[in-house]
């Protein structure tokens, strides 16, 4: 055992990103195994909420619901068993608009589900609303280092609590004019499924120093990590919050036991340190056709 470094176990990986719809598609496009088609977000609906829910439901919320039951699935947890982080440099873009724009009109009459979908912790409330879960939920927020400061958080509490644990980063874009100052392309999330101890399904340990994971440095590129991330995919995925953590789970895709150093996006001048190590065994599912 490494004392030097705290580990975690990624047992399951869900995305929902301009052109990537989950970890299967997204694994052989970032290993040239299928040629990347630039597309919009596609949003699952939200069967998973009852309805008066569904019907109010966010883009961000589509987004992070349906990442976080991809890991969970593909981890083979329960999502209502497992405590969860969720991150988001800003949240709901398209509500933070409307409320901007009917302020601006002079109208202070504030829809109440405009409201509360305009919190920052709307989408995990929604989450425990969709799967039951009650364990502890964390919300946190910092800009583009969200999801470096997440996985941080999560680490951390799975190695605390010897118990597994969801991270969710999501966010969603913003319309004019407010996207002229935040450019996020489009709706998307990343989500990891982490583990304190070594189970059968694990794709990749990840390795965080115990003094020193932060420091001064240049994040890493996704295309430093495999060949196949190909000009036009870093190009559609560059400035969305949550894809700031593409590098990482790229990583996990290249030859078993072969450890990559990342250096996962957080706040300037600081990166945070984390070693990537595949399973050997790991078995990341063929893409579905239609």
């Amino acid at each position: 055992m490494n004392t030097d470094c705290l580990s975690v176990w990624v047992e399951g990986v869900g995305i929902v990103a301009p052109g990537l719809n989950g970890w299967p598609h997204a694994a052989a496009v970032l290993k040239g195994e299928e040629a990347y088609v630039a597309a919009a977000t596609v949003l699952p609906a939200p069967e998973v909420l009852p309805a008066a829910e569904r019907r109010r439901a966010s883009r961000i919320v589509k987004a992070t619901l349906a990442a976080g039951l991809q890991a969970c699935q593909m981890a083979g947890r329960d999502p209502a068993s497992l405590a969860n982080v969720f991150a988001a440099s800003g949240g709901d873009g398209h509500n933070c608009h409307a409320l901007c724009e009917q302020l601006a009109s002079g109208d202070g009459q504030i829809s109440p589900t405009r409201f509360h979908n305009s919190v920052h912790n709307a989408a995990s409330g929604y989450w425990s609303i969709a799967t039951g879960a009650t364990p502890a939920a964390q919300v946190l927020g910092a800009y583009d280092a969200s999801f470096g400061a997440g996985l941080l958080e999560a680490i951390v509490q799975a190695h605390t609590s010897q118990a597994p644990i969801l991270l969710v980063a999501g966010d969603s874009e913003y319309p004019p004019p407010l996207h002229a100052k935040r450019p996020i392309a489009d709706t998307s999330a990343l989500a990891l499924v982490l583990s304190p101890t070594r189970g059968p399904r694990a794709l990749a340990e990840l390795r965080l120093p115990r003094r020193g994971a932060l420091r001064d440095g240049e994040a890493t590129a996704l295309a430093a990590v495999l060949s196949g991330a190909n000009p036009t995919l870093v190009a559609a995925t560059a400035g969305i919050p949550p894809l700031l953590g593409l590098p990482l789970v790229a990583a996990m895709l290249r030859p078993a036991n072969q450890p990559l150093e990342v250096n996962v996006e957080y706040l300037p001048p600081q990166v945070l340190q984390v070693t990537v190590v595949p399973m050997a065994g790991a078995v990341h599912p063929a893409p579905a056709h239609a």
